[in-house]
């Protein structure tokens, strides 16, 4: 892909200019007044390179970078049978990692992007993964067995865990090698890390047994700490402690402490900024071909909304980009609006929501308030909005007047996530 020239920064200035000297700062053309609405989106695959349509500017759809299967006990104990006590027991196994899915940022699965990525990691393994937020069990659970001959076992249940990468494709407009252009699927700038399990198993394995290198059995007898002088002296029927088995909970539980508290702290608030480096040009962000166009709120509590423009919009429905930076294709940038001089964002307490509503706040140092920006081939304004730091797309509903702008993990498929930038 041939990169397009880097966006000039313009000034500190807040006073608007005319919208011809957007195109060339950010290479918009300003749509005219009867716009083409979007093509319906695409039905084929999204794969790197392939080709995208303008109704896919506002989608998004995943692809996983990286995997690692690691057989995982959940919960485990020793157990020493004498000859006295064959035959069938219950006995109840200690808890020693809990596994939880996870996309992303949070420790839920939320929208139809998490379930395509997790859908596309069992494709591509040919396993039968966990595709909903679920976790294994955190309290001890009983495992029921037939023990046939005396001798030290350890009674388990586990799972594969996998975990790995993920990015995004998304739609933008690439230079070719003649120097046309075209809509492709291109690496989008969000990546993000996942979890997911298996389905659980249970059983009771003996230092003696052959096991299958890298299975889950294989791992519960490396817990019975095998050769130790635990695993080989003789004991009385019942529970026999495993120091091998102690540390490895220990160190899974420190574990997910340090995960917990990095999800905890992973988004400060903001901090407020003395000034934006804004461009001139002011646009409006319409529905393609048709009045309606977000409108930034009068109310903190509100969001912004699809409005008509009229002479008492009172400009809530003017934004300007500032601190625009371009990698690759992509814009970033923050999305001032003149009426209230706020900066579009996802609320912080509701970000990890699927269709959180999109909103106006202080303008501050925080990636909530950031956008990526996915553009149609020049001589046309057609755009797709991303968030930066939920990686969603923005879109509304149903086209109507009050409607508001929310976030959509996969973007809204049927187009209606495609906008357009008009210079006022």
């Amino acid at each position: 892909m041939r990169p397009t020239r880097p966006v000039s920064r313009i000034g500190r200035t807040l006073m608007a200019c005319a919208a011809s000297a957007a195109v060339a700062t950010v290479g918009l053309a300003v749509s005219p007044a009867a716009a083409a609405p979007a093509e319906p989106a695409t039905t084929t695959q999204a794969e790197p390179g392939g080709a995208c349509t303008a109704a896919d500017l506002g989608t998004r759809h995943p692809y996983i970078k990286t995997s690692e299967v690691t057989p995982t006990i959940t919960h485990f104990k020793g157990w020493y049978v004498t000859e006295g006590s064959t035959g069938t027991q219950t006995v109840n196994t200690s808890v020693q990692t809990t596994i939880s899915v996870s996309v992303g940022l949070t420790g839920n699965v939320e929208g139809s992007f998490a379930v395509e990525t997790l859908g596309k990691v069992g494709a591509s393994l040919g396993l039968n993964v966990q595709v909903n937020y679920t976790s294994t069990s955190s309290t001890s659970t009983s495992v029921t067995w037939n023990f046939r001959n005396p001798g030290y076992y350890g009674l388990y249940k586990g799972t594969k865990k996998v975990t790995g990468t993920y990015g995004s494709l998304n739609c933008n407009r690439v230079q070719q090698d003649d120097g046309s252009w075209a809509l492709k699927w291109i690496e989008g700038a969000d990546t993000g890390s996942y979890t997911t399990y298996t389905t659980l198993e249970e059983g009771a394995v003996r230092c003696e047994d052959k096991v299958p290198a890298n299975s889950i059995m294989r791992k519960a007898q490396d817990l019975l700490d095998c050769g130790s002088a635990t695993a080989t002296a003789k004991h009385p029927a019942g529970p026999v402690p495993s120091a091998k088995a102690a540390k490895a909970r220990h160190e899974a539980e420190k574990a997910a402490k340090a995960e917990k508290s990095v999800k905890a702290t992973g988004s400060p608030a903001p901090a407020t900024r003395a000034a934006l480096n804004c461009q001139p040009a002011v646009y409006k962000i319409d529905v393609p071909g048709k009045p309606l166009n977000w409108s930034a709120p009068l109310l903190a509590n509100d969001g912004i909304r699809l409005r008509e423009s009229t002479v008492f919009s009172a400009h809530l429905d003017n934004w300007r980009l500032c601190n625009v930076t371009e990698h690759n294709g992509v814009i970033e940038a923050s999305l001032w609006n003149w009426g209230n001089g706020g900066c579009a964002t996802i609320p912080a307490n509701i970000a990890n929501q699927e269709q959180a509503y999109l909103t106006t706040a202080t303008c501050g140092e925080d990636d909530l308030q950031r956008f990526y920006i996915y553009r149609d081939v020049p001589g046309s304004s057609k755009i797709g909005v991303q968030n930066k730091y939920t990686g969603s797309m923005m879109g509304h509903d149903r086209y109507a007047d009050g409607e508001l702008i929310r976030q959509y993990s996969s973007g809204r498929q049927d187009g209606t996530g495609t906008y357009t930038l008009t210079g006022v």
